[in-house]
Formats: structure tokens, C-alpha cells, sequence
């Protein structure tokens, strides 16, 4: 008796975190995120789920019965309208936060789905062709505007700390789950599942995206209860990031060198948390006069939308930016910083001949107006492209990281030309030594732990210090790996 655990994304690999649970009868899903990277290996693993669409809509009990999803980003929650697509009408478990966060990206999700899947098939057949070719079949989106509102109407709020027995259970058969704080982004939790059956009862904790200590915005993650399996995010598994207290002044010497030779600042921004996080700094350089006197855009009405949720749910603050609030202060806005909008905002951006700083997403540099300004950018010498967070294998974002000679955007090669730095102090993520220390607490009832969510690099190195110092079994499952533990 016990938990069947089946691996379904995340694994041995960074993106599309999905692990499917059974006990009792029942079955649920922790998470649903979509796969990123090339485009028809993407395609092909968000197009096949855990379950086939009949099990997915089924009724007679032993179907899909809840998700529950750890936070709002898209690895983790982008594939959810393609779950509802194919015929799931259960509950979504998540944060209050983590639905209004989902709300605007799942729609620009689908919004970016259905323009690609326009663009291979103009691309395909032509301008001025219309209709496809005999016996050609169109590219169709892998889901819609439509599949996204979807799943908000079945999204569940669930609070931190309190335990709910999911749709399909009961108290004594099937699947609970408690939420706790995981400090990576607003909303994000880790999810402590408890399963029960025939009197005898199992707890996995999944961490989802651990973050770390004092990062701006978000409060600090909460210690990982006890459990008797643990199934471990590893992104960072293999490095130790830099603290991120001296972040401040390391932007302003850059900011300050790109200046004083007439160039731009290009910063590729997750919507959600990096770009606030970076304006509050910004607002805070500027303040203090750290950084010269120079326009700063958000290039993106995704962030623009996410920054809202964020002035609405000041309870998910840290005491810091509380402190702002307290005295009047919106630390999202400021006389030189400006949120665009339109298209025709964003374009008029590449005709200032100042320096100036622009954000825009996505933070991988795969689609969005950030495309559009490192064309405009990156054969100039005097600009910067400031790369701010974690850059999955095969991305644009990647390729700038490793300092290619020469990338392809939008189907053109372009020559790097333009000066690339990090800023991995930032990083939502926990690296080893934060993570060993976030697991501490639960080491002493674990049986088994199990790393998603890395490289294996990453997940090698992890899996050995968890061992050297704990001496716990570690297993890095491949996609499609089978597990029962009780």
C-alpha cells in the first residue's frame, strides 16, 4: 500500500514539472508546466500528458480527481490549459496569490501559442496563399485563449498551513495536502501531500521551486516539515550563488560603465518577480543616486499586469518593501521609470539615441519583445545585455550566456557583439548549500529522496553532498520513471 508515483516532466531535465500521484483509487497531479526548448521536442512532450483524454474526463472514480500546482510559472503551470483541452474539468489547488498571477499568464500563454501556431503556417504556405495545401493539415496552438480561461474557472484557492482533503478523497481514503511557504516567487508553496489507504498513511513533501533567504519582495521559505519522501527541486544543485546583498552595487557599476560609453542596458526579465524585484532596486539606485539620471522601460504588458497583482497582495511582502507601503511610497513606480504598452511604444524605443534601460520578457529570451530589442542591440559594442536569471539548455537566453559568436533571432543570424554579464545574486532559486539547509529538518524520517527539476550535472552533484552528509537514498528519475513507496 502507499503512493504510486510516476514522473512525468522535470525530470533530468529544468522545465515542465508534472509528477503524477495514485493511492486509494484516486490520482492527482503536483503541477502541470510546460516543456521549453526546441520547438518540435516541445511540442511533442506538452502534446502527450500524464493520461489520455478519456481517463482525464472520466467519472467512474478512478480518473484524474485534482491538480495541485506549486506556484505561477509557466514551467510549472503552463500546460494546464492544455490538461483542460483535453477534457480534465477538476479542481485546481493553489495559492490565492498564485490564481491571480495566473489569471494574465496563462493568457499571454496562449496568447504566444496561437501566434506561433500562425506563424508556422504562414510561414508554410506563404502570405498570400490562403488555406493550406491538399492533404496538408494546419498547425494548430497548443491551446487557447479560451482553454486559459478554462482553467481559472477551475482553479481552488488554497491558504498556507491549511490542510484540505482534495476533490475525490475522503478522510480516511485518498489524498490531503498542507502548503507552506516556499520564498521563490509571490504565491509559490511547497506542497506536503498526505496518503492514506486502508489505515496506513505516507507523506511526500514536494518542494516545487525552493528560493532563498533575503531575496527583495518575497518572504523567506519556511523549513521543510517532515515527510517520508521527498521529491527535490535540483536547478542549482552544483553551485554556490554569490549573496545577494551586494546586488545594488554591482547593477550600478554596470549601469554606470554602459552609460559613460552611450550605450543601452537590455535587460531579459521574467515577468513575474524578476522585473519587480529589479525595479525596486532601480528605484532605490535612483534615490540614493547611485546610477546616473536615465529613462528606464518596462517593455512588456505581461509585467505590467503581474506588477499590479503584486501593489494588490501586500500580505505576500517582505518587512522591506512593507516598509514602502507604510510610508506612501509605490517601490513599482517613479518619475524616470515608464511601463509601455502599445506596440508602437515599444518600437519608439529603438529610435532614442541616449543611454537607457529597458526590460523586457521573456526571461529566456524565446519570445517577446525582448526578441525585438536584441536585434536592434546586440551587434552594438556599446550595449549590455544583462542576463538576470536561470537560462534552460537550447534557449536563446542560453546561447548568450555561453557568448556564441553568432545567434539567430527571428530567423536571422546576428553577430554578438554587445557586451553579456549576470546577475545571478537574484536567483530565485536555492543553490545546494541553501538547499541541504532548507531539507535539514525533514532528513530525519526521510526514506528516499528523488531530484527533479535539474540538469544532471546539477542532480549529480546534489545527489552526492544529500548522501556524503545525510546518507539518504537519492534516485534523479528519467521521464516516464515508475516509483511505489509506502
Amino acid at each position: 500500500m502507499g503512493i504510486r508515483l510516476h514522473f512525468w516532466g522535470a525530470a533530468r531535465t529544468v522545465t515542465g514539472s508534472s509528477h503524477h500521484l495514485e493511492c486509494a483509487g484516486r490520482q492527482i497531479l503536483l503541477d502541470c508546466g510546460l516543456f521549453q526548448g526546441r520547438r518540435q521536442e516541445a511540442y511533442e512532450i506538452n502534446t502527450h500528458l500524464a493520461l489520455k483524454p478519456e481517463e482525464l474526463a472520466s467519472q467512474n472514480g478512478t480518473a484524474l480527481s485534482a491538480v495541485v500546482l506549486s506556484h505561477a510559472h509557466i514551467d510549472h503551470s503552463g500546460n494546464l490549459p492544455g490538461l483542460v483541452k483535453q477534457g480534465y474539468r477538476g479542481p485546481i489547488y493553489t495559492t490565492p496569490t498564485t490564481i491571480d498571477l495566473c489569471n494574465p499568464m496563462l493568457k499571454d500563454s496562449a496568447h504566444i501559442q496561437e501566434g506561433d501556431a500562425d506563424f508556422m503556417n504562414r510561414r508554410r504556405w506563404g502570405r498570400r496563399q490562403i488555406g493550406a495545401p491538399p492533404g496538408v493539415e494546419p498547425f494548430a496552438p497548443l491551446y487557447t485563449q479560451e482553454d486559459a480561461e478554462q482553467v481559472l474557472q477551475q482553479m481552488r484557492p488554497v491558504h498556507l498551513h491549511e490542510p484540505t482533503i482534495l476533490a475525490g478523497s475522503t478522510r480516511d481514503e485518498g489524498f490531503s495536502v498542507s502548503l507552506t511557504n516556499a520564498g521563490h516567487m509571490l504565491g509559490s508553496a511547497c506542497v506536503l501531500v498526505e496518503a492514506k489507504e486502508k489505515g496506513e498513511k505516507t507523506r511526500l513533501l514536494f518542494s516545487g521551486d525552493v528560493g532563498r533567504k533575503n531575496l527583495p519582495i518575497i518572504k523567506d521559505p519556511d523549513e521543510a516539515p517532515s515527510a517520508d519522501y521527498l521529491i527535490m527541486e535540483s536547478t542549482y544543485g552544483n553551485r554556490l550563488h554569490q549573496p545577494p546583498g551586494p546586488v545594488k552595487q554591482k547593477l550600478s557599476r554596470l549601469i554606470k560603465r554602459v552609460t559613460a560609453r552611450g550605450g543601452r542596458v537590455i535587460v531579459p526579465a521574467f515577468a513575474v518577480e524578476r522585473t519587480q524585484q529589479l525595479v525596486m532596486l532601480l528605484h532605490e539606485l535612483t534615490e540614493e543616486k547611485q546610477i546616473p539620471d536615465l529613462p528606464i522601460f518596462v517593455d512588456s504588458p505581461l509585467a505590467s499586469k503581474i506588477t499590479e497583482v503584486f501593489r494588490e497582495h501586500t500580505d505576500d511582502w517582505d518587512e522591506e518593501i512593507s516598509g514602502y507601503f507604510k510610508k506612501g511610497i509605490d517601490p513599482f513606480g517613479w518619475e524616470r521609470l515608464r511601463y509601455t504598452q502599445t506596440v508602437q511604444e515599444s518600437k519608439a524605443l529603438n529610435d532614442l539615441h541616449v543611454p537607457f534601460i529597458v526590460m523586457a520578457a521573456s526571461g529566456m529570451c524565446e519570445a517577446g519583445r525582448i526578441l525585438h530589442h536584441l536585434k536592434n542591440g546586440i551587434e552594438d559594442p556599446r550595449n549590455l545585455i544583462l542576463i538576470t536569471g536561470y537560462q534552460a539548455a537550447n534557449t536563446l537566453g542560453r546561447k548568450l550566456v555561453d557568448r556564441l559568436p553568432e545567434v539567430n533571432i527571428f530567423g536571422e543570424p546576428m553577430r554578438l557583439r554587445a557586451e553579456v554579464d549576470s546577475i545571478g545574486e537574484l536567483s530565485g532559486h536555492a543553490d545546494q548549500s541553501e538547499l541541504l539547509e532548507w531539507m535539514a529538518p525533514a532528513v530525519k524520517g526521510l526514506k528516499k529522496v528523488f531530484l527533479v527539476h535539474g540538469e544532471p550535472l546539477a542532480q549529480q552533484a546534489l545527489m552526492e553532498e544529500i548522501h556524503r552528509r545525510y546518507g539518504l537514498e537519492v534516485v534523479c528519475p528519467a521521464r516516464g520513471d515508475r516509483f511505489e513507496i509506502s
